[in-house]
């Protein structure tokens, strides 16, 4: 392989890692953005609760005054009847007199009745603005309960982000080069290889692990996915791997030391259950496209 080629592939990995990056980026700031609106609602419902709080205070602050303006008029009456009682223990009164007293009483009874149901009205109001107040206090708590959690949330999101940057920054991928993909037929238990599709058993992908001097040993999972001509995964003896959503044909585990290995793999199908057309063999490593080929079976 050239210089330009390998450059050419650095750069279609690199692009790849940049669009990983960019889409976890963009799906983690829609679940930011959708966390503050939802603190912003928290915080338009906090301010029509504390408008509702002062006018329930404001409704209050009249109430009481009503309720010293009533208290005020009964103890005047009080004094009215104190005095018809002391006018009436003089005796300084006469029949007309007594008549107009027991007139003037009715209208204080009258008056003193409906200063109690005001009163008892008062009162009871009281208590329903009471309870409002304590289930508004009551809401107030949870809501900025609720908005801690909010932000909480917000701040894990965050430092998620930061560390699958940084994971994203440190995971080194294995390089790989020449990818070849082949079909065999079977004699005597002998693989023999051919491009006639209606005879093949067997499907081979090979490729070249390029030489790291930085790495001691590792533990490496390569993923083989055969694609037919109708772009479908094609299957390993009826069986698929699926890792996360994504299905592959073939799982390789390899030990990387280092240096420059090839490593090749099969999968078997059914005689003649391959159809003519361009082939494709994709090689992963956790999720990610290291190498791709095509090859035409007949």
């Amino acid at each position: 392989m050239t210089f330009q080629d390998t450059k050419f592939n650095f750069k279609i990995i690199l692009a790849a890692l940049i669009a990983v990056i960019i889409g976890i980026l963009i799906a983690f700031y829609y679940s930011y953005a959708q966390s503050r609106t939802e603190i912003s609602y928290l915080e338009q419902e906090r301010e029509l609760l504390m408008k509702d709080l002062t006018l329930m205070r404001t409704e209050v602050d009249r109430l009481s005054a009503l309720n010293e303006v009533n208290e005020i008029e009964l103890e005047d009456s009080r004094d009215r009847v104190q005095q018809l009682m002391d006018s009436v223990g003089q005796l300084n009164y006469d029949i007309a007199k007594l008549r107009e007293f027991r007139r003037e009483l009715r209208k204080l009874e009258s008056r003193y009745d409906s200063i109690k149901l005001r009163n008892n009205y008062l009162q009871y109001n009281n208590s329903v603005l009471a309870d409002r107040y304590e289930e508004a206090r009551d809401l107030i708590e949870e809501l900025r309960g609720r908005s801690n959690t909010l932000a909480e949330a917000e701040a894990l999101q965050r430092e998620k982000i930061r560390e699958l940057s940084q994971e994203l920054k440190r995971k080194s991928y294995l390089k790989l080069q020449d990818p070849e993909g082949s079909g065999f037929r079977m004699r005597s238990e002998r693989p023999i290889r051919t491009n006639k599709a209606s005879t093949i058993e067997k499907l081979r992908g090979c490729v070249t692990v390029m030489g790291n001097p930085n790495v001691v040993s590792e533990e490496k999972v390569l993923y083989l996915q055969f694609l037919g001509p109708n772009m479908q995964v094609i299957e390993d003896n009826a069986t698929i791997v699926s890792v996360n959503g994504n299905i592959y044909s073939k799982r390789a585990e390899l030990i990387f030391l280092g240096e420059e290995m090839k490593i090749c793999d099969f999968i078997t199908v059914p005689e003649g259950s391959l159809q003519p057309g361009i082939y494709t063999l994709n090689v992963f490593e956790d999720e990610k496209l290291l190498a791709t080929t095509e090859f035409q079976l007949k």
